[in-house]
């Protein structure tokens, strides 16, 4: 399709543990189309944040390499583009909001010479445009004061404020492309639904597609147009939001479902699913679920299954698919 932005095809990512190296990612694929807010959910440590620093290609280089599949941006595989082509996008083309703005701001600079060192790299402008440009983009995230803002340090900033000058500094070269890994995280509910719903707005202002990483249900149900949901490094599923919330296909998924508690019934024992997220080194060569999944069979340790589905959704499991959808067992 002509509006597909983003397409990562089969990335597999391997860290370095223990002088070997080990898978990180198998097999991610999936597209982001232009003024599209693709989610990407799953538990810590899923490999969602290694997928979005992949896109950048932020990774280390001495403890991470990318083994298989293409990240493909404008007709180019960014895998493969040389440095100084790849410095030229990042940030420009495609620009990325970090968990943790505290951690993420340098706290000895100002946060308006934070946002200005970005455009002056990027944009090739003066100081003094490079000043205006930064004071539009606090006003465009809705910072009140932005003239007293743009002269203060991070911590003398509230969390959503700060959270607000990173998605300024992240929008500040109109990119296509946002990552935004987790823009809520540590927030009130009310900044949170500030900060979503200025996302929102910005994407419909400058017709960019954002990348969506969260580990909240709540948060990617009110906020995506499609749902990709990974495991270990593995997505098992991919729908239209509508589509997977009303009709949770693999195992996993409709574990994370069932975890939401309900607040229309009596509260009780809160569900979970048993187990943890395996480590890199201990996960087998089959589905990675296979061993907190209650319907797993030999085939499921030993093999990975494939995706498969129609355009609007599928699902990556042995035992049921789109036309078993309805006999899935709660």
């Amino acid at each position: 399709m002509n509006d597909i932005v983003l397409n990562v095809e089969n990335l597999c990512i391997s860290f370095l543990y223990n002088k070997q190296y080990y898978p990180v990612t198998r097999d991610v694929s999936f597209e982001v189309h232009k003024g599209e807010i693709f989610g990407l959910v799953g538990e810590s440590g899923s490999g969602k944040s290694v997928t979005a620093k992949c896109i950048l290609r932020l990774l280390p280089k001495r403890s991470s390499e990318v083994t298989k599949g293409r990240i493909i941006y404008d007709g180019k595989d960014i895998l493969r583009l040389p440095f100084k082509e790849m410095y030229r996008i990042r940030g420009n083309n495609i620009s990325m909001v970090f968990q943790e703005p505290m951690t993420s701001l340098n706290p000895v600079f100002k946060c308006g010479d934070q946002i200005i060192e970005t455009i002056e790299l990027h944009q090739k402008v003066s100081r003094s445009n490079a000043y205006k440009m930064a004071l539009d983009m606090l006003k465009l995230v809705s910072i009140p004061m932005p003239e007293r803002r743009i002269n203060n340090y991070p911590h003398e900033l509230s969390g959503g404020m700060r959270q607000r000058i990173m998605i300024a500094m992240a929008l500040a070269c109109r990119p296509t492309i946002l990552l935004a890994d987790e823009p809520t995280t540590a927030l009130d509910p009310t900044i949170q639904a500030q900060i979503m719903e200025l996302l929102k707005k910005l994407r419909d202002e400058l017709q960019m597609a954002i990348l969506l990483i969260s580990h909240d249900m709540a948060v990617i149900a009110e906020n995506c147009d499609t749902v990709a949901v990974m495991y270990a490094g593995v997505v098992m599923e991919i729908a239209d939001v509508y589509e997977l919330f009303e009709n949770p296909i693999h195992p996993y998924t409709k574990g994370l479902l069932a975890c939401i508690p309900d607040i229309k019934k009596e509260v009780g024992v809160l569900t979970g699913i048993p187990g943890y997220v395996p480590h890199m080194s201990e996960i087998s060569k089959g589905c990675p679920f296979c061993t907190r999944c209650k319907f797993s069979t030999e085939l499921c340790c030993e093999q990975l299954p494939s995706m498969r589905g129609t355009v609007r959704h599928k699902v990556r499991c042995h035992h049921f698919g789109l036309t078993a959808a309805k006999e899935v067992p709660e």
